[in-house]
């Protein structure tokens, strides 16, 4: 009998088992690299900044001068943190664009006080803008860049704004204001007293 009459048959068999095995591992492994499937993708460089016509920052207006009565003093997940930090507790908003938007004090051992408004973006990385420093009782516009903040382990007061204040964990979004002044009021550092100008 001719062998090749004999190998015939058994080629046919093997090629679609074979393509079969590469179709199926190959689906497999897919599956396998995403270790969690439903779940929202890791932190990326990009994951703060849209291209290609997605997010689009909305129109931003600078809010009036804090009054002390407004401002709510919170703390920092900082053993020694080296100023004591309010926010304009009337004045904060979510943006149409997802973008929180408030006016930040710090004020140093020394008494000196910086005020900015800033926005915070509740993605993945988390970004923040500043759109304005206080002077004098008014504010000046600045030509900030969203900047990430990923990577910028130092900066505790955005990270802690970002991942336990502002923005809700693991959802990728917003709290609602009501929730954000309760997180502000229950983060009370040692020594802590509403208002602006108290010591």
């Amino acid at each position: 009998m001719n062998p090749r009459l004999r190998i015939r048959p058994v080629m046919r068999f093997f090629v679609p088992a074979w393509f079969l095995l590469l179709v199926c591992g190959g689906a497999s492994a897919a599956e396998w690299d995403r270790t969690l499937i439903d779940e929202p993708r890791p932190a990326t460089a990009e994951s703060f900044e849209d291209t290609g016509g997605g997010w689009k920052e909305g129109v931003t207006h600078l809010p009036p001068w804090p009054r002390n009565g407004d401002l709510i003093e919170f703390g920092v997940d900082d053993p020694a943190p080296q100023f004591r930090y309010y926010i304009d507790g009337r004045h904060i908003s979510v943006g149409s664009d997802g973008v929180v938007r408030y006016t930040l004090i710090q004020k140093s051992p020394h008494g000196a006080r910086n005020v900015s408004f800033e926005g915070l973006r509740c993605t993945p990385s988390g970004a923040f803008k500043t759109y304005a420093y206080g002077n004098q009782g008014h504010f000046e516009k600045t030509e900030g860049d969203w900047i990430s903040l990923q990577g910028r382990h130092r900066d505790k007061l955005r990270r802690d704004l970002h991942g336990y204040i502002l923005c809700r964990p693991r959802a990728f979004g917003p709290r609602s204001k009501r929730d954000m002044l309760h997180t502000l009021r229950t983060r009370v550092p040692k020594g802590a007293s509403a208002g602006f100008l108290a010591d």
